[in-house]
């Protein structure tokens, strides 16, 4: 099989060489098993991507496998929220969902066979005690004094554990490893512990839960999973995850590691994330300023951003940081090939133009996207009263600026060139108002005035605006590695301008139908999205990302 269009990743050398040497009978089968205990992040859009997009690429198929071995953090909402996240990212695992609660059974089979191969035992001591046996990668850990317990005494005791006739924490069972390893996993690992809790799928059949350990691999056997990809943070589980497999018997699913992705200025631990909600930092684990898919999904990012981002980014053996802002050039690449323009003023200024007629209201012919030659034009209300941008005026500018100023003329984007005559001021000296006057013979597209007007700025009319809400989204830290500094809690680095609400911006008519999760460019100003917060009488808008990356800039 060739692919000779673009080099192929160490994962895809990988394949192509198991296909040739007709491994599995050429046959692919990869799985993305989150934990069903928050919502997935860009991190996990990663190995998303990867997994299904080399099964894709190989004619395989890619299980959604959830890991929920343990019933405390876990909840049917993350799962909800975890398939929404997948097929909104253009993903599907068809008739392949499964739960490693399915296989709780034959997990348990599996440590029944290990105590009769004299490989696990039943132990009584407790976590600190077994933390302290286990000793510290430069010294060998010391035997349990349980370790040595009889095969007939060990089964007893673990189908004691299962039918609940032991309290939570009095016992656990381990494998009988190796506790000199100086890969500190092998040493007699926990792999089923007591926890009297209720479970999403199994209720309270089960008191005793495996490890992730002594489910993960197991669970890939049971799937015959080809190639199961994970992050560097597994590579030292490997050796462990292969002594299972060895020791049980069964198919041998093979690990491979990848680089897990990092991103400055944000954070991917999921318990992290979960204090930011449960804190009430943010306002949930959609919240637009969270790096989770949910939260990106109603910030406006398209689906094809995060993965052309991933795609970007690579798959490689070793760790890095990518920058955010290479997030936000794949969300401004994609938006710009498909969000429509449209005009959006949001800190008003009020401009009469006293020359024009107050009870004629002209419609303009405007170009909904410039680099989609299917999206057609629209007509925009032009009248006496506008709204143009605070910022789009100066009363003494500096040298080679193009934007209004007393005697200046400018061009209105889509309609005519005014000349500012006048500043009306209140009381407090603010700006009430411009008086203007138009160029009538310079409309937009029938320009015959001759005018050479250097600057072109954004407008609505006054009178058919809507009324809306913006919210200024920026990066939610600060620092670019929030936890760089061990003396202080991370929380500590969080931006106070991540969140910044205008209540009351307008933009032009066109958008009275505009509906949750449709995107925008509001020209000059950057991509927005309709959020989920609106309703009939009130929009919202969230910004996406700017129009062009001004992080850290003046």
């Amino acid at each position: 099989m060739e692919h000779t269009e673009e080099s192929l990743n160490f994962i895809e050398q990988m394949i192509e060489d198991d296909i040739a040497a007709g491994k599995h009978g050429g046959r692919v089968l990869t799985r993305f098993p989150p934990e069903p205990n928050g919502y997935l992040h860009i991190g996990h859009a990663k190995s998303i991507v990867l997994n299904f997009g080399v099964a894709q690429k190989y004619g395989g198929k890619t299980n959604l496998r959830f890991d929920d071995t343990n019933p405390v953090t876990e909840d049917t909402e993350y799962v909800e929220s975890i398939q929404n996240d997948i097929r909104w990212l253009g993903f599907d695992w068809e008739d392949r969902l499964f739960y490693a609660s399915d296989y709780f059974d034959q997990i348990f089979g599996f440590a029944l066979r290990l105590i009769d191969k004299g490989l696990a035992y039943v132990d009584d001591s407790s976590a600190e005690e077994i933390a302290a046996l286990k000793g510290t990668p430069t010294h060998e850990g010391t035997d349990s004094p349980f370790r040595n317990r009889s095969i007939e005494e060990n089964r007893q005791l673990f189908l004691e554990m299962r039918d609940g006739k032991h309290p939570e924490g009095s016992k656990v069972l381990r494998a009988k490893v190796d506790m000199a390893s100086p890969n500190m996993l092998l040493r007699d690992p926990v792999i089923y512990r007591i926890k009297f809790a209720h479970h999403h799928r199994t209720a309270d059949k089960w008191c005793i839960y495996p490890m992730y350990d002594f489910a993960h691999g197991q669970s890939d056997s049971i799937e015959t999973i080809t190639h199961s990809l994970c992050t560097l943070e597994f590579e030292n589980h490997r050796p462990l995850y292969d002594w299972f497999i060895e020791q049980l018997g069964i198919f041998p699913s093979k690990q491979t590691e990848f680089a897990r992705l990092n991103l400055n200025y944000t954070i991917m631990s999921k318990r992290k994330l979960l204090q930011l909600v449960n804190d009430n930092h943010v306002n949930g684990w959609d919240d637009p300023r969270m790096p989770t898919i949910s939260g990106m999904r109603r910030r406006g990012y398209p689906p094809a951003a995060i993965r052309n981002f991933v795609k970007k980014v690579g798959v490689a053996r070793r760790e890095n940081v990518i920058d955010v802002g290479l997030l936000e050039f794949s969300v401004r690449q994609e938006l710009n090939k498909t969000a429509p323009r449209v005009m959006a003023v949001l800190d008003p200024l009020k401009v009469v133009i006293t020359n024009y007629p107050q009870d004629r209201v002209e419609w303009m012919h405007a170009e909904n996207n410039p680099e989609d030659p299917e999206a057609g034009h629209r007509e925009l209300p032009f009248s006496s009263e506008l709204y143009i941008e605070q910022d789009d005026f100066m009363e003494n500018p500096p040298k080679k600026y193009f934007r209004m100023f007393p005697g200046g003329m400018v061009r209105l984007k889509n309609a005519y060139i005014i000349q500012c005559d006048e500043v009306i001021k209140n009381e407090d000296g603010s700006i009430e108002q411009l008086n203007c006057t138009y160029i009538e013979t310079s409309k937009s597209g029938e320009d015959t005035s001759g005018i050479n007007v250097k600057g072109t700025i954004h407008w609505v009319s006054r009178a058919h605006a809507l009324k809306v809400e913006a919210r200024m989204y920026d990066r939610l830290f600060s620092h670019e590695n929030p936890d760089h500094d061990k003396d202080q809690h991370f929380t500590a680095f969080l931006n106070p301008e991540s969140l910044v609400v205008k209540p009351e911006i307008y933009v032009e008519p066109s958008l009275a139908d505009a509906l949750p999760g449709q995107s925008y460019q509001f020209m000059r100003k950057g991509y927005f999205c309709v959020d989920t917060d609106s309703t009939a009488n009130k929009l919202v808008f969230n910004l996406t990302v700017n129009l062009r990356d001004n992080w850290g800039k003046s």
